[in-house]
């Protein structure tokens, strides 16, 4: 595949990627704001901690369905020999482990940097949130403590 097809490929890729993150944090905070609501007063630590449990769980089912969604396109061209070289291929690109061992032909390295690219933002862009999320827990618990 030439430069154009690759750079359009990866700006569409790129695009579902983070639309499919923005609306899985959005999904995320919808849960975590209900379930905060819900909380009982007794058992509010183990309330907690099972928000945070869940925030941590959702964002991993959210980087996975990612990284599936990359490595189907790498099995689905047939760039790669199976969908489980896909699959790892694209595990060690999102998270940018890169071993090298598993490497995209010439017509679909651009794809392959940017995929490493995108999971870096992203993977960040959770980080950020899930600390967020574990910062307003604490600032709630410290309001009630006021209390």
């Amino acid at each position: 595949m030439s430069l154009f097809p690759q750079l359009a490929l990866s700006t569409l890729i790129t695009g579902i990627t983070i639309s499919l993150h923005l609306i899985g944090l959005a999904g995320l905070m919808r849960l975590i704001r209900g379930h905060r609501r819900r909380a009982p007063s007794p058992d509010a630590i183990l309330h907690d901690v099972l928000g945070i449990a869940g925030a941590a769980f959702g964002l991993f089912v959210l980087h996975a369905a990612e990284i599936w969604l990359y490595a189907a396109l790498y099995a689905l061209s047939g760039t790669l020999g199976s969908f489980e070289e896909a699959l790892y291929f694209s595990t060690s690109t999102y998270t940018t482990i890169g071993y090298g061992d598993v490497v995209l032909p010439r017509g679909w390295r651009l794809l392959g940097a940017i995929e490493g690219a995108t999971g870096l933002i992203l993977l960040g862009w959770s980080t950020a949130f899930f600390v967020s999320v574990v910062g307003r827990i604490r600032m709630l618990e410290l309001d009630a403590g006021d209390r």
